[in-house]
């Protein structure tokens, strides 16, 4: 380039140092015209360029690819091809089953704030009512006269009716359990949330999704119903079972026992399908097992403090009643004395939150009833490709225990020797 610039400027001087100017004397005027240069277009040879062996060494050197139009076309049909595979009614379904799973999650938080809300002010009205009334018929014994003696009694006597009443309708309802119930769905609502906005994210979606997710979220509302009257679960049930907040698989797949055939693909093999039924055999021995006996400790303790608040009022209201027209001692005793352990016991029900860590416990083992569920509905397939990834299913496993790899692995191996349990989270 600088070569074909100083060959242009040599011949613009050259043809410059000639007649530029040329003179016509006539009649005594001179006329001068001016003759511009002019220029030889001359052939310029540039040397030829191999557009092939240019390419390959610039992809070569730099990793820089230069787009043609095949790569351009190629790009418009992959991006066709990934936008079809996304049903647009298919995504809609899923959407506003989004937008439902938010609004639940939502209410549910805000129904837990209340309960939550009210277990702490009745308890702090029961308290100062039983105490109150307590401290009344106190008094009243100590009263020398008949109005105030009178006066006194009767008050001591409706207020510790009042806090029977109210003893036995905390105790029926157990407030810090709803509270618990109602965060335990949010959180689950959530977790679905997430799912369906990861499956829109991956763009492969189906019709069998939308009817799997709308049944999720109808045995979640079956789960933890929100009306207190009719459809609130049972707070004192005979028998312990897991909570169950999933949809129950009657014959979305073909179960089939142990296949003796080798399995592999998709991230499975004999060693990970072996391994992975230890984990279920290690889940079903220890952790249900383990949450639901200190469930039944927890219900047990549950129910002996409920009955004993209201009785305990009660005993304090007929004590009360009493001071002053029985001789002896034991009306004031009774009045006293049954008005400060009822203080105390409905501190340790309600105050202690024992309803909450029974739903807690309950909750627990329903989450290890769910996770055997689940490892043996993807063990037990057949075909290894409508399996979930052998790989991902792990290390999913390993989270929800709390464990890696290596020690789901080694759990896995020496389960039974080890005698602990799988989860390490609870």
């Amino acid at each position: 380039m600088a070569a074909f610039r100083a060959s242009s400027l040599l011949y613009f001087q050259d043809s410059s140092s000639s007649s530029f100017f040329s003179a016509n004397y006539s009649r005594g005027v001179c006329k001068a015209t001016i003759s511009p240069p002019v220029f030889q277009p001359t052939p310029l040879s540039f040397p030829k360029l191999q557009n092939r062996e240019l390419v390959e060494k610039l992809d070569m050197g730099s990793g820089f690819k230069i787009p043609t139009f095949t790569d351009a076309a190629a790009d418009r049909h992959s991006n066709s091809n990934s936008a079809s595979c996304l049903d647009p009614v298919v995504a809609t379904k899923l959407y506003t089953i989004m937008e439902a799973v938010a609004d639940r999650v939502e209410m549910h938080r805000n129904i837990g704030e209340q309960r939550d809300n009210w277990n702490h002010l009745l308890l702090t009205s029961l308290n100062a009512i039983t105490l109150g009334a307590a401290t009344m018929a106190g008094l009243a014994a100590a009263a020398t006269t008949g109005a105030p003696i009178m006066a006194l009694k009767m008050s001591s006597t409706l207020l510790y009716l009042a806090a029977t009443g109210m003893s036995a309708v905390m105790s029926k309802l157990q407030p810090s359990q709803l509270a618990e119930e109602q965060r335990n769905a949010a959180r689950l609502f959530k977790q679905l949330h997430c799912q369906l906005q990861s499956k829109l994210s991956l763009g492969n979606v189906n019709i069998n999704q939308v009817d799997e997710a709308t049944e999720k979220v109808l045995a979640l509302d079956r789960a933890y119903p929100l009306p207190l009257l009719g459809s609130m679960i049972e707070k004192f049930p005979t028998t312990v079972e897991p909570a169950t907040w999933w949809p129950q698989k009657r014959s979305m797949h073909k179960l089939i026992k142990q296949a003796r055939t080798k399995c592999s693909g998709n991230g499975w093999s004999r060693t990970l399908e072996d391994e992975m039924r230890e984990i279920v055999g290690v889940l079903k021995r220890e952790d249900q097992q383990e949450y639901l006996r200190l469930s039944q400790k927890a219900l047990q303790i549950n129910k002996i403090l409920a009955v004993s608040g209201p009785l305990l009022t009660l005993l304090g209201a007929f004590g009360s009643a009493f001071v002053g027209s029985c001789s002896g001692a034991w009306p004031v005793l009774l009045g006293v004395v049954a008005g400060s352990m009822a203080s105390v016991v409905n501190t340790m029900e309600h105050g202690g939150q024992v309803g909450m860590v029974f739903e807690m416990y309950r909750s627990n083992a329903g989450f290890f009833k769910l996770m055997e569920e689940t490892v043996e509905s993807n063990i037990n397939l057949r075909d290894v490709q409508k399996r979930e990834n052998g790989e991902v299913f792990e290390m999913k496993v390993a989270l929800q225990l709390g464990r890696s790899l290596l020690e789901l692995r080694q759990l896995a191996a020496s389960g039974e020797e080890l005698g602990e349990l799988a989860s390490k989270l609870f």
